[in-house]
């Protein structure tokens, strides 16, 4: 605010220097959606390591593929992953606390956190070594997991008006459990503490529920449940959906949900082949072929999906390390992950550098003519190359057919313009409600100018100089007098995208004899 001055003298003044930075977003936060063995349902999980996943969600189990997805995510180099549980029909388990009243309200009932049959290992176990042994409505509360972990509450109460309620206190501090409620959603809450004893979980209360469905998957948008439960989620780069079971298939009516779904969040849905293209290994490449119409991943939307083939075999740690196959996108999404650490997202994740970890080999051993029938129709091949190994040999995206000469062909070019689009969305919010004129206009195009000039020096366009590489025009030929009375700014933000060098050709060529004159 400028200063008004009174008297004689020196006056300071503050002045803004004008410049917004603008951040660029995460490029590689991966959600996977799909079965796990316990944690929150329909409710975004951000984890950090695999690590976390055991602890929230129980880690490895033969019957939750999406288990093995998030593990081969880490063990490729991924780094963040958002996971959303389903869960069809399952049931939490119950623990009944006796009191010893003979009232109507003589226990206190405790539920698991949420449902599986891992619930049925619980126990409590009830002491009154409290702070005041002659508080009547306080005991300390341990409740424990079979195999698992063990939470311990000192000085709850039944008392509503104590500071360590018992319903509040495990609802803020307990991954295990929670005091039940009625059908009218309060607390059931004896008048007497529990019994100073220990009680186990009551035997098959818990249970996982029946296989999922569509339905489960595809979920409701108003609801925000199966794959909008990540409308609650700020921002994911990568989109996971393993099968429910290991040779079945994530239908195609999801992955089309899903692809228009990440096409507005501005993410990149990864796609897993059908079972049936690996069945015959001789015929894989043609079945493949073949089946990639049935998926109807077509439209503009296809650009923000790319499909890698085949799956891969790996060794189970559950099944005392017998081989089996795996849907290859926990691995394609840790490899992209560490592509753009090192790289950047500029960078086909593909490459002798984008190396399958934690895999004993491919589902199908691919030729070089095989790949060559996948590549030209937008398939990403998985390649077993001798001493080489096993890598990523394909960046294209659901779009990048040759026959559609889509400016967004490749999957780098595409992850860019993502970056770009979401870091600006986000970086040019101050920008709502200021006077629309030439100051403004001059602020984005420092601010922007700025966040390009950035990438420009990274490496992340083609080109030798800023004037080759990109644009930013905000001014009164973007932003016409009617634009302005219609309270629009037009921001136009070009550049030149730099494209994976696909096929390298050698020239040879045998010099002629020199004749000495």
């Amino acid at each position: 605010m400028p200063i008004t001055p009174t008297y004689p003298g020196v006056y300071i003044e503050e002045i803004p220097r004008g410049v917004r930075t603008i951040t660029g977003v995460a490029t590689s936060i991966t959600a996977f959606v799909g079965r796990a063995a316990r944690g929150p349902v329909s409710e975004p999980t951000t984890i950090n390591s695999f690590a976390d996943f055991e602890r929230m969600f129980g880690g490895l189990v033969p019957t939750c593929p999406m288990s093995y997805a998030v593990r081969d995510f880490y063990l490729n180099g991924g780094n963040q992953a958002i996971i959303v549980r389903l869960a069809s029909g399952a049931q939490p388990a119950t623990l009944s606390l006796p009191t010893g009243a003979q009232a109507p309200n003589d226990a206190l009932p405790l539920v698991a956190a949420n449902g599986g049959a891992w619930g049925n290992n619980l126990n409590a176990t009830v002491d009154y070594k409290t702070k005041d042994a002659t508080d009547q409505n306080l005991f300390n509360l341990t409740i424990s997991e079979t195999g698992g972990p063990t939470e311990k509450f000192l000085n709850v109460s039944i008392n509503d008006a104590d500071a360590r309620y018992v319903p509040h206190v495990l609802r803020d501090g307990s991954l295990l459990v929670r005091v039940k409620k009625d059908q009218q959603g309060n607390w059931i809450v004896p008048n007497v503490r529990p019994t100073a004893v220990t009680t186990a979980a009551t035997p098959g209360s818990g249970s996982d529920g029946v296989a999922l469905t569509d339905n489960d998957y595809l979920g409701n948008q108003a609801n925000k449940t199966g794959i909008f439960a990540l409308e609650k989620a700020d921002l994911f780069n990568l989109l996971c959906i393993p099968p429910d079971t290991r040779a079945g298939d994530t239908s195609a009516a999801v992955y089309q949900a899903a692809m228009a779904y990440c096409y507005t969040r501005r993410a990149m849905l990864i796609v897993d082949p059908p079972t049936v293209w690996g069945a015959v290994k001789e015929m894989a490449a043609a079945a493949a072929v073949a089946g990639l119409n049935a998926l109807g991943l077509t439209g503009d939307p296809s650009r923000n999906a790319a499909l890698y083939f085949p799956r891969v075999i790996e060794s189970d740690p559950k099944q005392d390390s017998q081989s089996d196959i795996f849907v290859p996108c926990g691995i394609v999404a840790g490899v992209m992950a560490s592509t753009d650490t090192a790289r950047g997202v500029w960078k086909a994740p593909a490459g002798l550098e984008a190396a399958l970890n934690g895999i004993m080999g491919l589902q199908v051993n691919l030729t070089d003519a095989e790949n060559g029938e996948l590549n030209p129709i937008g398939i990403n091949c998985l390649r077993d190359f001798k001493i080489l190994g096993r890598v990523v040999w394909g960046s294209r995206t659901l779009r990048g057919a040759d026959q559609f000469a889509d400016d967004y062909k490749y999957v780098p070019v595409r992850r860019l313009a993502l970056y770009i689009e979401e870091s600006l969305y986000r970086g040019t919010k101050w920008v709502v409600f200021e006077p629309n004129d030439e100051p403004l206009w001059a602020q984005i195009r420092l601010n922007v100018g700025a966040f390009m000039q950035n990438l420009f020096r990274q490496g992340a366009f083609q080109g030798k100089t800023p004037q080759e590489t990109y644009f930013v025009k905000c001014d009164k030929e973007s932003t016409t007098q009617n634009d302005i009375n219609l309270g629009i700014v037009n921001i136009i933000v070009g550049f030149a995208p730099l494209k994976p060098a696909e096929f390298v050709i050698i020239q040879i060529q045998q010099m002629a004899g020199q004749i000495a004159t």
